[in-house]
Order: C-alpha cells, then structure tokens, then sequence
C-alpha cells in the first residue's frame, strides 16, 4: 500500500493508522515534490479498499494509487491559483453518491493556493461532508486566510527529503551514482526533482555558474545584464529533459486516441497539467539558482574579515527577497538584473 512514499515514516505511520478510523478530512502539509500526492492516492487507496476482501479489493488499490478509481476525485487547478469555480466543483462532487462503494474521496492539491473569496464555498462542506466523503488536502503551507479550513482537518506533515535518501533511491532506479549524488543535491528535498534532473546533465554546470555571480560582478549595469542573460538561457535549457517528457506523453496519448477516439481522452487536462509543471520547473530552478548564490556568500563569509561577513548579510537579504518575489510571478529577467545591481553595490 506505501511502498511508493519514500523517506517519509512518520507521516505513513499516521495515514495508516488514520485509514483504521477515518475522519472527514486530513491535510497534508510539506514542500513540493516530497510525496504528498504518492502518499495521498496510497491513502484513498486504504479508504475505498477499507470494505472489500481479495481481487476486489486489490482492484480498488490499484485503481486509486493510478488515480483511476472513479470514486476518487483529484481537482487540478487551470490557473495560477484555486478559482471559486474549482470550489463551488468541489462541493459538487461532494454532494454526489460514491459510484461503486460507500465511500469517495476528493483530493484536492495546492490548498495554498485557495483564492480568499473561494475559502467561504469550502469551509461548510469540508467541515460537514456528506457521510462516506472524505477530503485528502494538499499544501506546501497554511496561509493565514485559509487557517479556519485547516483547523477543520487532521494535518499530516511531510519534510523536505535527506540528500541521501534520494540519491540512494536514484541509484535503485538506475542512476549514476555521481549523477545520482548532483542530482539529490540540487533538488532541495524533492525525489521528484532530483528524477528529472538525474535526466540532465548540465545540472553541475548550472550550479557553478550561479555561484560565480559575485566574482563575476563589476558594479556595472550592463554586466549584470550579461549575466542575467546568460543564466536565463541556462534556465530555458533546464526545460529540455521536462519537455522529452511531456512529448512522451503526448505521444502515448496521440497513440490511444488513435485506437480510441478523441472522446473522453483526457488531452485538455494533460496539457493544462503540463503547462503547470513547465512553470513549477522553471520556478524551481530560480529557486536552485538562488540557493546556489546564496550559498557561495555563505562561503565568502565562514572565511571572509568583518566586511566580508556584513556584505554577505546584506546579500543574503537581498537573495531572500527576491525568492518571495517569485511567489508574484516577476518579470525574470527585471528582478535578476534588479538583484545583481544591488549585489555589485555592496
């Protein structure tokens, strides 16, 4: 049933011991990528299995953890945040009778990205489900507006995953150790993103050209314009092995609908999710970038004078700020260019 979520003991512990007795709702709370939806489909499975014996309830198991059940409900957001359309759906799907059992389960990823005006639609039916509903939450974390809903929920905590953990999994899988190793370290805790990176093999290069920006700074715009420039295209290339993917998949769907039809296919949400993964990926890789020139402060610190170690303080709040713009979705290439201006200064 949890052979799937790696690394991720105590929060299996609690599902399992929560599907024995299950509630109306659970919230699973950690940073992208850790297992939240591998866990939350194991979950579903343990729930809508929880009546039946044998080869039914293998089925139902199998069923869930590939998210074909059809009392399992998974709800992808279409845009950059979870719209009052998606919620009133909710509540919708909420309200119907479970097709093959007693029980249904809607599991709803990026809780914090839930619009304040679509919370009011959620809190009553998350609070009071019909009986046999029950509502599997995910969330990279709790922001204020949505902190009534939570409280409604059984919160499950998942952790960013150990580099080694990861990188042992990558290995099992195939990979390279060394190429395992970079890509463990440059996935900040995601076994999803470090498999995808143990895919590209310029990940080394990446990260040494984010950690040569403050040597490569000469107070100047149009150097730092430079080095914007480069970087970004270095960001653009991450896609690639995300883009093989997504061809891959476009390719097997083309190959089904042609045996198939075009009904029913599903081609609209594949490419809606792609388009959220391709965004999340590049997201990501500023991240990775920032955290890599942060880093090399950090070393300019542990062996640097007082100056040294007040230029990188300062550079380290300037870094800091720029993460939590991402969460705007800037102009990439005016909040790099906005940084590395600051940065020369100091």
């Amino acid at each position: 049933m949890w052979a799937d979520v790696v690394g991720q003991a105590q929060a299996v512990g609690d599902l399992a011991a929560a599907a024995d007795n299950p509630v109306h709702a659970y919230l699973l709370v950690g940073p992208a990528g850790v297992g939240k939806r591998v866990a939350a489909r194991a979950f579903a499975a343990a729930l809508l299995s929880a009546d039946l014996d044998g080869a039914d309830a293998e089925r139902a198991v199998q069923l869930a953890k590939g998210a074909q059940h059809p009392d399992l409900h998974e709800i992808e957001r279409t845009g950059s945040t979870v719209m009052a359309a998606q919620a009133e759906e909710i509540v919708r799907l909420a309200s119907l009778s479970p097709m093959e059992g007693s029980r249904k389960v809607i599991l709803a990823p990026d809780f914090h990205l839930v619009e304040a005006a679509a919370a009011p639609k959620l809190l009553k039916t998350i609070e009071e489900p019909p009986a046999g509903t029950f509502f599997v939450i995910l969330a990279e974390d709790v922001p204020p507006d949505l902190v009534t809903i939570a409280s409604r929920c059984v919160r499950v905590d998942f952790g960013a995953l150990p580099i080694e953990v990861m990188a042992e999994v990558l290995v099992a899988e195939g990979v390279d150790v060394a190429a395992a190793s970079e890509a463990a370290g440059a996935a900040r805790g995601s076994l999803e993103r470090a498999r995808l990176l143990a895919t590209d093999p310029q990940v080394a290069n990446r990260r040494e050209a984010w950690r040569a920006v403050p040597s490569r700074l000469d107070g100047t715009g149009a150097q730092a314009a430079a080095l914007v420039d480069e970087l970004l295209a270095m960001v653009d290339d991450a896609q690639l092995p995300l883009s093989d993917v997504h061809t891959r998949e476009l390719e097997e769907l083309a190959a089904r609908e042609e045996e198939n039809g075009t009904r029913g296919s599903g081609r609209k949400d594949v490419e809606a999710r792609h388009k959220r993964e391709a965004r999340r990926h590049r997201n990501e890789e500023l991240r990775f970038g920032l955290g890599e020139l942060a880093a090399s402060y950090r070393t300019s610190m542990a062996s640097g004078d007082a100056h040294q170690v007040r230029r990188g303080v300062a550079a380290l709040d300037e870094i800091v700020s720029a993460q939590r713009a991402l969460i705007r979705n800037p102009n990439e290439t005016l909040l790099l260019q906005a940084l590395f201006s600051k940065l020369s200064r100091l």
